[in-house]
């Protein structure tokens, strides 16, 4: 698979691929996040420098490898999320995922994120759909895909990923967005 470009912008949020110098930075995001990600995040309990260094660590094998493209995502010149697209929801597409830190949150940031991924992966041969899922109870994630036009396909079991975090129903909700938008 083709990669997207290492850097994007859209409206106020710059995106750019994770380095491994990020480690300090992440880790303080994600810190200073950990009650507004605890509930929808099982790998936020418990982060330290170790996890932020794998986590890096992992985004440059994915890279390579095609199975993901993370992204740290940057207003002004603070780390304040992150996002990126993977490689699991079959041929044809690619699913969009995304946090921002708990201050930054209800000011756009996501979804100018999240249309700026939307626009890469739509970009990229073979690439005719971007898909979000977001457990049922995160409204605040629901209003992304809303918000940008994605069509609302319905309800399902959550994937095991991942373990459950506290906030999760365990019923997913898929959007869908698809290159002849």
């Amino acid at each position: 698979m083709a990669s997207p470009p290492e850097t994007l912008r859209h409206g106020q949020a710059s995106l750019r691929r994770w380095r491994p110098d990020d480690a300090a930075a992440l880790l303080a995001a994600v810190i200073e996040s950990q009650d507004h990600l605890r509930p929808w995040m099982p790998w936020a309990d418990h982060y330290d420098e170790n996890s932020a260094a794998e986590f890096l660590r992992e985004c440059g094998v994915q890279w390579a490898s095609g199975s993901a493209f993370a992204y740290a995502v940057i207003v002004g010149d603070q780390i304040v999320g992150s996002a990126g697209l993977h490689n699991r929801v079959g041929d044809g597409g690619l699913e969009i995922g995304y946090w921002v830190h708990g201050d930054w949150t209800g000011r756009g940031i996501a979804t100018d994120a999240t249309a700026a991924l939307t626009d890469a992966a739509l970009a990229l041969p073979g690439i005719d759909r971007v898909e979000i899922h977001h457990d049922a109870a995160n409204t605040a994630s629901g209003r992304i895909p809303a918000k940008l036009g994605y069509a609302r396909l319905g309800e399902r079991p959550a994937r095991d990923l991942w373990p459950a975090a506290p906030g999760e129903t365990g019923t997913d909700v898929v959007w869908q967005v698809t290159s002849d938008r």
